[in-house]
């Protein structure tokens, strides 16, 4: 037996060749882009510096309303404290106190009134 070998003709695989585009920039074009990119740095710097970075102060103070004590004759900041927050530590609560009403010291006066921070407010 004879065997017969026939080439077929096969498809051979197409060969692209890669379209690689080059941006290519003239002077000009340079020149074009680089105002463009100063006019937008400066446009968002006139942004920030015209706003003000948005803080608004004001010269008025808030409404902020405190309840306040009398102090009795003989009374101490220790029973005040006691005496407003019965459930909290009186250390706290004088220092509160003291800070509130910018007292140099714990010593308070009969008559004297004092300013009572609002978490101890009821």
């Amino acid at each position: 037996m004879s065997a017969t070998i026939t080439a077929f003709p096969t498809a051979a695989p197409a060969t692209r060749t890669a379209s690689v585009s080059h941006l290519r920039i003239t002077a000009r074009g340079r020149v074009v882009l680089t105002i463009a990119v100063l006019l937008a740095a400066v446009a968002i710097i006139a942004g920030f510096v015209l706003t003000g970075g948005g803080a608004v102060a004001t010269g008025q103070a808030g409404d902020v309303h405190f309840d306040h004590v009398t102090v009795a004759a003989g009374e101490t900041l220790w029973q005040v404290a006691e005496d407003v927050a019965p459930t909290a530590d009186p250390r706290d609560v004088i220092s509160d106190i003291v800070s509130l009403n910018n007292l140099s010291s714990t010593q308070v006066m009969p008559g004297q009134s004092l300013a009572i921070p609002t978490k101890y407010s009821n």
